[in-house]
């Protein structure tokens, strides 16, 4: 509840530290201070507070996915029995290759992004174990052509 709570009453500041460590989560707290033009003491208590409140969940590397042996990406909707949802998205969070996992409204149930070393390994995670699941209906692959890499500043 405060996560939520906070979420929609970040000030500029807060909303600035966010952006920062969005481009560059490994920003040492001096270099984060001095880009604002605030103390190292107001950084600190700045993101303490956006951690434990949950609006800053963790820090990750951004993995160029090609360049780590994953060449093919693709979007697959799954269709599925309601009622199976959340055993469904367990299976699914343990799935090597399931980057996102999206509950959606439409025309399907879930999305997912998948990465995957090549088609055939896209095929086995697919054919073999998202629609060998218990309450997948059926599924639809999407492959994505072409990634933009993100801008960097």
């Amino acid at each position: 509840m405060v996560a939520r709570q906070l979420a929609g009453a970040l000030d500029d500041v807060d909303q600035r530290i966010v952006a920062e460590l969005r481009r560059d989560a490994r920003l040492s707290m001096r270099a984060l201070a001095e880009r604002l033009h605030i103390s190292r003491a107001n950084a600190y208590a700045r993101v303490g507070r956006l951690e434990e409140s949950g609006v800053i969940r963790g820090y990750h590397a951004d993995i160029d996915p090609v360049l780590a042996g994953l060449g093919t990406t693709a979007y697959v909707t799954v269709t599925l029995h309601q009622a199976e949802w959340r055993s469904v998205r367990d299976e699914l969070q343990n799935l090597r290759g399931v980057e996102h996992i999206g509950l959606v409204g439409g025309d399907f149930d879930v999305i997912l992004l998948v990465r995957a070393r090549d088609n055939a390994d896209l095929r086995h995670l697919i054919l073999d174990q998202i629609q060998g699941m218990e309450g997948v209906q059926n599924t639809r692959t999407l492959l994505v052509f072409e990634e933009p890499t993100p801008a960097r500043d």
